[in-house]
């Protein structure tokens, strides 16, 4: 009989708009721990267009750097033939809207420096919903 185990747990958010950062770390370490997985996977999905999810460094300098580059990258003022918000799209096609991390005994393996953020790149504040599968025995 396997111990494979499938365990789902989701997060709301209320973001403010363009362009804000949301630590989901402890909302990740979190749902691991519930779901009981000792080695396995823990998935984090954002199941929107105008929205990414990184691992990096949450430090305000960072940040403001990586907030500079999406601008610098994918300005607002151009000409888009998509209305309204098509640099936030075209932002978060850069970064995908998930990502995957190991659990290896019990331990979500993040980096010393490593968190989960989600990033808002839509023009205007939103309700969003992260998925946070855990599979593993």
């Amino acid at each position: 009989m396997s111990n494979f185990k499938v365990f789902n747990s989701s997060i709301n958010l209320s973001t403010k708009g363009e362009i804000e950062f949301v630590d989901l770390t402890r909302n990740v370490l979190d749902a691991a721990a519930r779901s009981g997985v000792r080695n396995g996977l823990v998935h984090i999905f954002a199941p929107h267009a105008t929205g990414i999810v990184i691992l990096t460094e949450n430090e305000s300098g960072l940040l403001e750097d990586i907030e500079r580059w999406l601008q610098e990258i994918i300005p607002k003022n151009r000409d888009y033939e998509h209305p309204s918000n098509a640099y936030a799209h075209l932002r978060s096609v850069l970064l995908p809207p998930d990502r995957t991390i190991p659990i290896i005994e019990g331990k979500v393996e993040l980096g010393t420096w490593q968190s989960v953020l989600f990033v808002e790149t839509d023009v205007h504040p939103r309700r969003r919903t992260v998925i946070i599968q855990v599979l593993g025995s």
